[in-house]
């Protein structure tokens, strides 16, 4: 939450020539209510339900319609099951200091009135990143973000795109 999924993910899709979609918009017209109305009136169990189910029809719909940057929530990669879907993908932890995420998160609560349940102790934040953190470190790369613009974010993970990037890591030369 705050790491930029979103932005930076729209900005990576748009230098590569790729769609983008966020997984929290797919799960909302999946469920027909919103990412808080979920949590609030069924729960988290409910609500990691239909991430993974979400996931692995946009994991399905890949097979047909390469070329897609898809933005996860903050605690689907963290769900073992669905690191399993995505073993062996090109997964970008966008890494930051929970402070960092904490005062981004709420700037943006506040921009559009939104509820973030997470936002209401930055102790309660700052353990569940904790928490979180070791599976994100799994994903096959790590970029941090912090005081970074989206833009340069972009650039260094299309970078990981490029035919001779992806020459030189096969043949294990450095970057």
């Amino acid at each position: 939450m705050g790491a930029g999924k979103t932005s930076v993910g729209r900005a990576l899709a748009d230098r590569l020539n790729w769609s983008f979609l966020d997984l929290d918009d797919r799960i909302v017209e999946r469920e027909r209510r919103g990412i808080s109305d979920i949590f609030r009136a069924s729960g988290e169990r409910a609500f990691r339900n239909a991430e993974h189910a979400a996931l692995r029809r946009v994991l399905e719909e890949l097979q047909t319609q390469a070329g897609r940057v898809i933005a996860l929530g903050g605690g689907a990669f963290a769900q073992k099951r669905n690191a399993r879907l995505l073993h062996g993908a090109a997964v970008v932890f966008l890494d930051a200091p929970a402070e960092d995420l904490w005062s981004r998160c709420c700037r943006q609560a506040a921009e559009t009135g939104t509820e973030r349940p997470l936002l209401r102790s930055m102790n309660q934040f700052r353990k569940l990143y904790e928490a979180r953190r070791s599976s994100y470190l799994q994903a096959a790369v790590t970029i941090p973000t912090g005081g970074r613009a989206v833009e340069a974010i972009a650039r260094e993970i299309a970078e990981w795109f490029t035919p001779q990037t992806a020459n030189r890591r096969q043949k294990g030369e450095s970057e």
